[in-house]
Formats: C-alpha cells, structure tokens, sequence
C-alpha cells in the first residue's frame, strides 16, 4: 500500500509540474511568443490562457502597444557647414512579434536597430538643409520631420525586423559648446546693424513728415492771410459805399455826426484842449 501511494503522489506531482509547464497567461497589451528550441514557432496576440509543449517549447513575450525611444544627441553638418546638436525621438511599436525575434531577439535590439536607422536618416537629410530652416518652427520644419519618418519606415521594412516607425521627430536642436559665444555675438552684431538702419530709416521718414506738414502750414497760413486781406479790403470797400451813400443823402447831418464821432476820440482821456471861439469845432460845442 506504501509503495501505490507513493506512487500516486509522485504521479500527482508530475502532473502539476507538467501541466504548470505546459500553461502560460496573456495578458492585454503583449504579445506571447511561443519558442521551439530557439526557433519562434507561432505567437499568441490576445488575453488569455494558453497551452504549450512543456520542457520542448518557450515563451517570450514582448509590449504590443506604442513605444517611444529617445536617440542620443549627435552631431550634424547642415548644408551651410554649421554644427548642430540634434536630439530627436522616435514612436515606433512591434508589429511582427516571430519576425522581430528571429532578427533582433529582444526590445534593446530593436532600438539599437532604430537608433542607427535614425542616425543615418537624420545625419543625410540635415546635410541638405540650411542650419536657419532647421532652427525655424516653419513648414519647412515639419516638412524635414516627414521626411525623416518616411526614409526610417522604408529602411527598418526593407531590413524586415518586424518593426513599425509610427512617428520620427526633431525634439531639439542646438550649437555645440564651442560654437555658441561666437554665433550669439554674431547675432547682437546683426540685431544692432539691423537696428541702427531702423533708426536711420525713421529719422528720415520723420524729416520727410515733417518738412511736408511745415510746408503745408506755411501754405494755409499764406492763403488765410490772402483770404484774410480780400475780406478787409471788400468790408473797407463796402464802408466807404455806405459812409458814401448816407452824405450824398443829407450832407449837414453826416458832418455834424462825424464831427460827433471825433468828440468822443477826442475827449476819451478828458483832454485840455484851446480853440478859436470862431472855430466851428467849438462852436458846436458852444450849442451855436
């Protein structure tokens, strides 16, 4: 009896161990891939539990969402000779899980592969452009960036390493140490040429302006000063019609109010003033 039962729980252990062996879970967001002595056989992409040939067949697994790696930062050469720090970043995800392993085996295989890929792609593509339309945030830009993801894909899928590049993009672009002091001194000697002709340009359109407003007042004062003189002379012309007028009508009477008028100038300040008796001045002053 000792000897059935110990045969039983050995039988019992066995089976555990083997059908433990032969079990494995897939979980979301991975990939299980099945390995037959090295060699990927078939691989497992949704969740679940699932069998294999224990003590003969190997799981890996890999990520099956979307991955980012940042490349190092390199120097490039633009097309203008200039030397720049690029530091970039790539989205990129596994899309055939048995490809990728018999090629790159694992994900740090992957993006050693991605990171040359970039590195030519990004090294080729600047060498064509100049260093300002790299730094400028333009179309020209964005346009480089397409380019650079589009020339990553076709390299990585002609290679065939199972690896789908989603996205390449310029994060940063910078001047090596030993360069920046000599461009930024550059760029305060251009910033005040650049600002020196401003200020001559504007102290000549202010001459202008003002040259064309002095001229224009002196022409509206000249012909106010006309229009000023030609309506004196047609009142003055006008007076003198009337004065005219009103003598021609009754002569003594215009005198007399004349004669009246000066009265008025003549005695403002309460003169002292000596006439002739005979004077007709005074005699109308006399009441004669």
């Amino acid at each position: 009896m000792k000897t059935k039962h110990w045969i039983a729980v050995i039988g019992v252990v066995l089976f555990i161990i083997v059908g433990s062996g032969s079990l494995f879970i897939v979980k979301e967001g991975e990939y299980k891939v099945v390995l037959r002595f090295g060699e990927a056989v078939r691989t497992v992409k949704e969740p679940g539990l699932n069998f294999k040939v224990p003590f003969i067949e190997n799981i890996s697994t890999l990520p099956k969402y979307q991955m980012a790696y940042e490349n190092s930062p390199t120097q490039i050469l633009t097309k203008d000779k200039k030397p720049i720090i690029v530091d970039n970043y790539t989205i990129w995800r596994i899309k055939s899980p048995e490809k990728f392993i018999r090629t790159v085996h694992n994900v740090g295989g992957g993006m050693a592969r991605i990171d040359e890929a970039v590195y030519n792609s990004v090294r080729r593509k600047l060498s064509e452009v100049n260093y300002d339309n790299i730094i400028s945030e333009n179309t020209a830009r964005g346009n480089i960036n397409d380019e650079i993801t589009e020339d990553v894909k076709i390299a990585l899928q002609r290679d065939d390493y199972g690896i789908e590049i989603v996205d390449v993009r310029i994060k940063r672009t910078d001047l090596p140490d030993s360069n920046k002091q000599s461009v930024y001194n550059r760029m305060i000697s251009d910033r005040q040429s650049m600002a020196a002709r401003y200020l001559s340009e504007g102290d000549e359109e202010s001459r202008k302006i003002t040259s064309k407003a002095d001229r224009t007042a002196k022409e509206l004062i000249a012909q106010a000063e006309a229009d000023s003189k030609k309506i004196i002379a047609e009142g003055e012309q006008q007076a003198a019609k009337i004065y005219n007028d009103a003598y021609g009508k009754d002569s003594q009477f215009y005198s007399l109010y004349r004669t009246l008028e000066s009265y008025i100038v003549t005695m403002n300040n309460e003169p002292v003033i000596m006439l002739p008796i005979e004077s007709p001045y005074a005699r109308i002053l006399m009441g004669e």
